[in-house]
């Protein structure tokens, strides 16, 4: 199985070069004219390369815009037939892989994921006369335009960015100073290296908060390897966990129609109608071409569909700097309802044959255990060799209680 619940990705080694010489062939096959970007590791470069051969093998037109964030190329894959982003996202460094776009900016379905699977078994060359052709491109540009046309601050505000050294340093600082925003960077070079784990977690940013409230800044805005993530701390320099982000931009938008995953709060449906899908930001996408006025899951990723089918981190940060100019982020939080959500992941061996041997229909689904008051859900990572549990309940006790269930029946699977 290539696919997990966010496109390609795995350590880079030599089959993975190989992998994306036949995706890309695999990809041109239904689409002649295609984008390619990539995130900021060491091994995007010779990543990239390897893919845009496999499609210039089967005569595609390659734009190739470099370093971009995977928002960025969505959004640029409404001028071609297919956009395909070099990125292992918030993974550490030694990881690398493929996400591939439809021209709405919404990820490979599952039916597309299955037929590119088919296809790299048996890929197609073409002879020297039908070989395709590669041309640079700016894909920054129109991204960048688009957002400062929808988003407009009411006044100046103070705001520190962590870019993670990832993909977003190309774009989110000088984004947010046109904006209006007074920027303060932290880790925003394109150095290869992650100063901090990628992804935007709390536990993982333990000097932001004090440098927000030492600069006396109004807010700070974090972005994973690829920027299609976005967290945040409000004025007070706290971290604001991703149900209440998920609740703050559904409020603020005035959205009624929320779509978000099985591992999110039960406090959404207290601010809007909800329908819920398995985790991953492309079945969130997929959900919003039916239904939905704004989507996301608690992991960081918002999808604003009037912009792009894509979780767009650099949107979301411009949109909650708006914010921040306009409301006092902080009251606004602490109004909010709120229960208490564990979240527990373990490193093992094989998660998906721990979650089939459960009974999980589909590992990366999981198993979900619920009652009127709480619920767990016991999941294997589509991106790492992880477990994940986690669990909510109207109370403390009854959070415990459930988390409790979950780690029994991950123990049941992992003795059977």
């Amino acid at each position: 199985m290539l696919f997990g619940s966010s496109g390609i990705r795995r350590q880079f080694d030599r089959a993975l070069v190989d992998l994306a010489l036949r995706v890309g062939a695999a990809v041109a096959a239904g689409a002649p004219g295609i984008l390619i970007g990539t995130d900021t590791r060491t091994t995007s470069g010779l990543l990239s390369r390897s893919v845009a051969a496999g499609m210039l093998s089967a005569g595609a037109r390659v734009s190739f815009c470099g370093i971009a964030p995977t928002p960025t190329v969505a959004f640029g894959t409404r001028d071609v037939d297919a956009g395909c982003m070099i990125t292992a996202s918030h993974n550490p460094e030694q990881y690398n892989g493929v996400k591939l776009f439809n021209p709405d900016g919404s990820s490979f379905t599952l039916k597309q994921q299955a037929e590119i699977e088919r296809l790299v078994t048996d890929i197609a060359w073409n002879n020297w006369t039908a070989q395709g052709s590669v041309f640079p491109t700016d894909a920054v540009g129109p991204h960048r335009k688009a957002i400062l046309d929808a988003v407009s601050l009411s006044g100046e505000i103070s705001v520190v960015l962590d870019c993670g050294n990832g993909a977003g340093s190309v774009i989110s600082p000088g984004l947010l100073a046109d904006a209006g925003a007074a920027v303060t960077c932290l880790n925003c070079n394109v150095s290869g290296r992650f100063a901090r784990p990628s992804e935007p977690l709390e536990a993982n940013l333990p000097y932001l908060g004090e440098m927000v409230r030492r600069k006396g800044a109004d807010c700070a805005v974090v972005h994973d390897g690829d920027a299609d993530r976005m967290m945040a701390f409000d004025e007070k320099g706290r971290y604001i966990d991703g149900d209440r982000l998920l609740m703050l931009f559904a409020r603020y938008l005035g959205s009624d129609k929320v779509v978000t995953t099985v591992d999110a709060s039960m406090a959404i449906e207290e601010v809007a109608e909800v329908h819920r899908t398995p985790v991953g930001d492309s079945f969130v996408s997929e959900e919003l071409l039916a239904w939905g006025d704004f989507g996301g899951e608690p992991s960081g990723s918002w999808i604003f569909p009037g912009h792009s089918c894509c979780p767009d981190g650099i949107y979301a940060g411009a949109l909650f700097c708006e914010i921040a100019s306009e409301w006092n982020v902080a009251e606004e939080i602490d109004r909010m309802p709120r229960y208490t959500i564990l979240r527990e992941s373990f490193s093992v061996d094989a998660p998906r044959d721990i979650l089939t041997a459960l009974g999980a229909k589909e590992p990366t689904h999981g198993i979900r255990v619920a009652d009127e008051d709480g619920w767990c859900l016991v999941r294997a990572s589509g991106t790492e060799p992880k477990v994940r549990i986690t669990a909510e309940g109207k109370t403390p006790e009854k959070s415990k209680e459930m988390i409790e269930k979950g780690r029994a029946l991950l123990q049941g699977g992992k003795h059977s």
